[in-house]
C-alpha cells in the first residue's frame, strides 16, 4: 500500500519501506526494542515531533513471538486498529501538547497530553515525556506514562507504561511514530 507521501509501506505495515529495519528490525521483540530505545538520541527539543506522524504499536511486554503476537502486530498495523496515532504541537522547544487519534465510531481525538523533556523511567536519560495527568482525562488514562526518543531520522520509539505513583512505572508495550515526508 502507498503512504500519503506515495512511498511503499514496509512489510511490517509501518511507515515507508525499511522503517522497521531502521528501528533495528526489532518489531515484536520487547527486549530488542528496549535496547534500540536506550541507544536512541537524547532529545533537546519537542519540536521534531510536531505534526501528525504515523504511529503503531510494535510489541506488548510479555507476549512472546509466535502466532498470537504476529496476529496482534498485524491487527495493530491495520485500519481496523482503534488507535490511529498521536498528534503533536510544539509550544516551544521545551514544551508542547498532543492528543491521541482514535478510530471508534468515526475519527476522534481523545486523551490529551503535555510534552516536555524529562528523565526516562527506563534509563534516567532524557526523553520526550508525554504527560497524561490532565484533569480532562479519565483516571486510568492519567496513569499512562509514554516516552519517545528518535532512533532514526524522523522515527521515534518509546515505551507506554502504567504509573500508579506508588512504585516505578511498569512497561506495557512499545510503540513508534514516524513522520512521512
Amino acid at each position: 500500500p502507498a503512504t500519503r507521501a506515495g512511498t511503499t509501506a514496509s512489510p511490517s505495515g509501518f511507515g515507508p519501506a525499511g522503517a522497521g529495519a531502521r528501528a533495528g528490525g526489532a518489531a515484536g521483540d520487547s527486549p530488542a526494542l528496549g535496547r534500540v530505545y536506550r541507544a536512541g538520541r537524547a532529545p533537546t527539543s519537542v519540536t521534531p515531533l510536531s505534526g501528525d506522524p504515523q504511529c503503531r504499536m510494535l510489541a506488548v511486554r510479555g507476549l512472546p513471538r509466535g502466532p498470537i503476537a504476529s496476529a496482534l502486530r498485524a491487527f495493530a498495523g491495520s485500519a481496523r486498529f482503534p488507535w490511529a496515532g498521536k498528534s503533536f504541537a510544539a509550544e516551544s522547544s521545551a514544551r508542547g501538547s498532543g492528543i491521541n487519534r482514535v478510530r471508534l465510531a468515526g475519527a476522534r481525538r481523545w486523551f490529551p497530553f503535555v510534552t516536555t523533556i524529562e528523565p526516562s523511567a527506563i534509563d534516567g536519560q532524557p526523553c520526550v515525556f508525554l504527560d497524561y495527568r490532565l484533569a480532562e482525562n479519565p483516571a486510568p488514562i492519567r496513569r499512562i506514562r509514554d516516552e519517545l526518543r528518535e532512533v532514526a531520522p524522523g522515527l521515534f520509539l518509546g515505551p507506554a507504561m502504567y504509573a500508579d505513583g506508588k512504585r516505578p512505572p511498569v512497561l506495557a508495550l512499545w510503540f513508534a511514530c514516524h513522520h512521512v515526508n
